[in-house]
């Protein structure tokens, strides 16, 4: 019989050993833990052996130096199944690092070694109340400020958005440090987020054990497409495909009745989700400007961006708070031979495409609070080609974008940092 499995996802200081703890104190049913963190020492497996007076190495397998989505992925693997192999437990619960993303630990357990012995049955991400309403829902106030990691590649808030978007249940944590109002409009802006999550709200990590052992099947495929700026994207295009059924075209921009692409989620506290669709190239040098000087209320945005000078480069925008990621994550199917993009475009009748340019264009989810949305599109606007300079040689452009997949580029709205690695 499988195993079922939690992964307990959360920013640093957000609570989750706290809540492990506590989990590990009341639980009546055998638990084995797999704790991981990044550094020389191992501090949240120490705090979770400390308080639950386990023994290392038999209840409790730590993984240092590390995080477990990427460089310890493989010994992730082993160590759950050896586990399995040597220890008689009732569920596996593994605490996450801080700065691991939940989705590809959720992949090692759903198609993955470990998918034979283990079912994902839930994926949990602990937020911290306060800090994200000052980084993300403060409204009077100037948001918290936050510059890309020490490589320069992943701001901390977007690590943050990708725990929040992928997940099935969000315990939002430390509440008795904001007030009701605070709260309410973390919880709003975290339904806008992630509106396929339960929301659970909480003090000192304290949550109801079933609640966070959940015995439903994690929907993984569901999940990866639950988050709100992915929802906003697909409805936006499912409203432009319904249009071409009755003659309509769906590549229309910003027309004189001010009308513009977008899709209105249940409003409160000011928070919307809106769409931007357009099939002209964005200058690369007035969108790196746009970037650095982004509106506070924008907290996410995130979708496909076409950029002069990079015909064959499909550039995903993630805007978390204050920072952008550009990253490099595909090709245009129009910059393959004729004979591929036949093959693709069979693959896939129902791709929008335009007789000169193809599947390139931009199609980005924003989500905000308290945002001129008009005056965002204008200024998304301003930064494509004009009509002069669609007929320029675009090679001749100062470009920041990323060139080859799995390159990165990292720009801070308030212009105090910008980096680029490859990974």
């Amino acid at each position: 019989m499988s195993v079922p499995v939690t992964i307990l996802c959360g920013e640093l200081g957000a609570g989750k050993t706290t809540l492990l703890s506590g989990l590990l104190e009341s639980a009546e049913r055998d638990i084995a833990v797999l704790v991981n963190d990044v550094g020389e020492v191992n501090v949240d497996a120490d705090l979770v052996e400390a308080r639950t007076d386990l023994e290392t190495g038999d209840e409790v397998v730590a993984l240092e130096n590390g995080c477990i989505c990427c460089s310890l992925g493989g010994d992730l693997s082993r160590a759950v199944i050896r586990l399995w192999k040597e220890a008689e437990f009732d569920r596996l619960v593994i605490e996450a690092s801080g700065v691991g993303e939940p989705e590809p630990i959720a992949h090692q357990f759903v198609r993955g070694p470990a998918s034979g012995p283990y079912d994902l049955e839930s994926v949990a991400t602990v937020v911290d109340a306060r800090r994200f309403y000052d980084r993300f829902a403060e409204v009077d106030g100037e948001p918290v400020r936050q510059g890309p990691d020490e490589t320069g590649t992943r701001p901390l808030a977007d690590l943050l958005l990708e725990q929040v978007e992928f997940c099935d249940l969000l315990v939002v944590n430390k509440c008795d440090l904001v007030d009701e109002a605070e709260r309410e409009r973390v919880v709003a802006l975290l339904e806008a987020l992630q509106p396929g999550a339960e929301i659970v709200t909480t003090e000192y990590g304290a949550v109801d054990l079933e609640t966070l052992l959940d015995d439903d099947y994690f929907d993984f495929s569901a999940a990866r497409e639950s988050a709100g700026w992915k929802q906003a994207i697909e409805t936006d295009a499912d409203d432009h495909e319904h249009a071409d059924e009755h003659g309509h075209d769906h590549h229309r921009e910003r027309g004189d009745d001010g009308d513009h692409d977008h899709a209105h989620p249940p409003e409160r506290y000011g928070i919307e989700v809106e769409t931007y669709h357009r099939r002209r190239p964005f200058h690369p040098g007035r969108f790196a400007s746009l970037l650095r000087s982004l509106p506070d209320g924008l907290v996410r945005a995130k979708g496909l961006t076409w950029i002069a000078g990079r015909e064959k480069q499909a550039v995903t925008m993630s805007v978390a708070g204050a920072e952008t990621t550009l990253e490099v994550t595909g090709r245009w199917i129009a910059s393959f031979s004729e004979d591929r993009q036949e093959t693709f475009r069979q693959g896939q009748p129902g791709l929008s495409w335009d007789e000169e340019w193809g599947d390139r264009e931009s199609r980005l989810a924003l989500i905000g609070r308290t945002l001129a949305w008009d005056d965002l599109e204008s200024r998304l606007d301003d930064c494509l080609l004009t009509d002069a300079e669609m007929d320029e040689d675009w090679t001749d452009y100062e470009n920041p974008a990323p060139t080859g997949v799995g390159e990165t580029v990292t720009i801070s709205s308030d212009e105090r940092t910008a980096g680029a690695s490859r990974e």
